[in-house]
């Protein structure tokens, strides 16, 4: 039996490496130059931190932090935007929280369309992500196919392919 796993992950590495260049180029730009506006990376919570001078400069930052992550082939879809709150000194914060595993619902989404697709494969919830099996690797292939295709709001990876 062939098989595989589907998880919703990001490289935490790759992230902190996206976050320290987003904040070099804020300190550089000129636009930025006297304000209060910072990002701060919360490893262990898994956050984003982010302060600005006014909702202008936070769009300025979200496009900064977006081109550095895509940079890295890092999928926009794990950033979940928190809302923005009035903060001292006349400037504005937000979370922006990195979504790090699958959630339920998510894993029952993507086993709803697995199952949907007629595909001759078992799929099973384990935890976090979600194992596929099957006799054929074309049908894993078909699978993998099928759910790249798809218009998911969360980002998938496909680990431990196995023949």
């Amino acid at each position: 039996m062939a098989s595989f796993d589907i998880v919703s992950e990001i490289d935490m590495m790759e992230v902190e490496n996206a976050i320290n260049q987003a904040q070099k180029e804020i300190a550089q730009r000129f636009d930025f130059r006297g304000g209060k506006s910072s990002i701060e990376l919360d490893k262990p919570g898994k956050k984003i931190k982010i302060v600005a001078d006014d909702d202008m400069k936070l769009r300025s930052i979200h496009q900064v932090i977006s081109a550095k992550m895509a940079k890295r082939n890092l999928d926009l879809r794990a950033l979940k935007y928190g809302k923005e709150e009035a903060a001292t000194g006349n400037t504005i914060r937000q979370v922006i929280d990195i979504k790090a595993a699958m959630e339920k619902e998510e894993a029952k989404e993507v086993t709803k369309a697995i199952k949907d697709s007629k595909l001759k494969v078992t799929v099973e919830v384990q935890g976090d992500q979600v194992r596929v099996t099957s006799k054929s690797i074309d049908e894993l292939q078909a699978t993998i196919a099928m759910l790249k295709g798809k218009e998911l709001t969360f980002p998938l990876q496909f680990i431990n392919m196995r023949s």
